[in-house]
């Protein structure tokens, strides 16, 4: 059975990283237990971290929505809205979760562990959100707010300097502007459970595919679709 001291290392650095000690031990604990540990561990008295998951989500959108409705006031919602997806996408995500090295402090199953589930995209933003909603358990929203800000900042002033990561628009105005038909967006597949689903989208153009996207929402993938598009339809 692996052993988990909030006092020893990978522990104390995380939480020197986000500047944040737990008061409640188990919070941490639970955070970074993985379905697939709890599963190999029935005994470890812990449950995994998805409920967590789940409440860092609304937790995190609260307050990266609350920083940007107070830093850009004349921003309309249409472009606060395409900034926050952007901060909150999974790619977005997994690089704070890779800034804490969260990969070191993931408590997997052996399988998810060998199969390289420590620096798996998917599972570090997920366990970043359940570390997140860990946070606003153990001190609150004014805690959650301390540790959020410096990690969502870099990331939001990224977002608000290139509006061209709307890649659905660029491939719109790509098209009219060579008069080809309109994109088609299409889901190709869907997989995982409820608070975990990843989207498979193909975009149609005059019939043809010219590029799929995977992301956790269909908006995201359906991005993701554009982007690929776009290098394409660039080149040729």
């Amino acid at each position: 059975m692996q052993s988990f001291d909030v006092n020893q290392e990978p522990w104390t650095t995380l939480q020197t990283r986000l500047d944040y000690r737990f008061r409640r031990p188990d919070l941490l604990y639970e955070a970074v237990c993985h379905r697939s540990y709890v599963n190999e561990q029935p005994d470890a008295g812990v449950a995994d971290n998805e409920r967590l998951e789940f409440l860092g989500d609304a937790v995190l959108d609260l307050i990266v929505s609350q920083e940007l409705f107070l830093s850009y006031p004349k921003s309309q919602e249409g472009e606060l809205t395409r900034i926050r997806a952007e901060v909150v996408a999974e790619p977005s995500l997994a690089a704070m979760a890779r800034s804490l090295d969260l990969g070191l402090c993931l408590l997997l199953g052996r399988g998810e562990r060998s199969s390289g589930g420590s620096d798996r995209s998917s599972l570090l933003a997920n366990t970043l959100e359940a570390l997140l909603g860990a946070v606003f358990l153990d001190g609150g929203l004014p805690a959650a707010t301390k540790v959020i800000k410096p990690l969502i900042k870099p990331r939001i002033i990224h977002a608000s300097k290139h509006a061209g990561h709307d890649f659905k628009s660029r491939l719109q105005e790509y098209l009219q502007a060579h008069k080809g038909g309109p994109p088609q967006y299409i889901l190709s597949g869907m997989e995982g459970p409820d608070h975990d689903r990843h989207y498979t989208v193909q975009v149609m153009i005059d019939g043809r595919v010219h590029g799929q996207g995977h992301g956790r929402t269909k908006k995201g993938a359906e991005q993701a679709a554009a982007r690929v598009a776009l290098k394409t339809l660039e080149v040729d």
